[in-house]
């Protein structure tokens, strides 16, 4: 089945670009960005051993999830609307777009009303795009400091959606300054901030070289949608 052997060269695409960087490969983890797919392509892969999946509807999401086998990690990689949070809140184990301090505290709001200690990421807009969410570079700081008092959220680190770039290497700029803003958060607070979730299925391999830890990635899995 094509899907499985797309599962095993990306995965051997990660290893092999994590060491060309001087990294472990296994501090570098595949999320299978699964909107618009059937929980049987899911469920093929979670059969090759992929654990991990990124939602970016949470009403696609409640349908899915109860389909797959428990023990995953879902994780909404959308822009959220406070509106959904409650629910985002009953169906994800991360939201990696956290980008405003409104939607941080409805998550603690939701998140302390259902008892669950919920893991964010803060959405950086690294290429400064009106049409794309998150918060501008130098709001990061302001944000984190808004977050970390929330009891009921553990942010965990940095997300990013760069600019597309038809050449994977001009995304580079964008890969590092999301690293190095990450490094200034964590100089500058204190706080461990380990994860960066940034590449995508045809940059992915220069974005582990700037420090990726998550790579999410669709099409060089499921093939282009429809």
């Amino acid at each position: 089945m094509r899907l499985e052997e797309n599962y095993y060269a990306l995965s051997e695409g990660i290893r092999k670009a994590a060491e060309k960087a001087g990294r472990d490969p296994s501090l570098v983890r595949l999320v299978a960005v699964s909107k618009k797919q059937d929980p049987e392509k899911l469920r093929a892969l979670w059969n090759c051993g992929q654990r991990i999946f990124g939602e970016n509807r949470v009403q696609e999401a409640r349908v899915k999830i109860p389909e797959m086998p428990s023990g995953g990690e879902w994780h909404f990689i959308g822009g959220l609307q406070t509106n959904k949070a409650k629910e985002a809140v009953e169906w994800f184990d991360v939201i990696e777009s956290v980008d405003r301090l409104e939607m941080a505290a409805e998550l603690q709001k939701r998140a302390e009303a259902s008892g669950k200690r919920l893991r964010v990421y803060l959405e950086v807009n690294v290429g400064g795009e009106a049409a794309k969410h998150g918060c501008a570079p130098e709001k990061a700081a302001e944000l984190l400091a808004q977050v970390r008092p929330f009891s009921r959220l553990e942010v965990q680190g940095l997300m990013a959606i760069p600019p597309f770039r038809e050449e994977p290497e001009n995304a580079r700029p964008f890969f590092r300054k999301l690293r190095e803003i990450r490094d200034r958060l964590e100089q500058e607070s204190g706080v461990a901030l380990p994860e960066l979730s940034m590449g995508m299925s045809h940059d992915y391999g220069v974005a582990i070289s700037e420090g990726a830890t998550l790579v999410r990635i669709g099409t060089a899995l499921f093939g282009p949608r429809a």
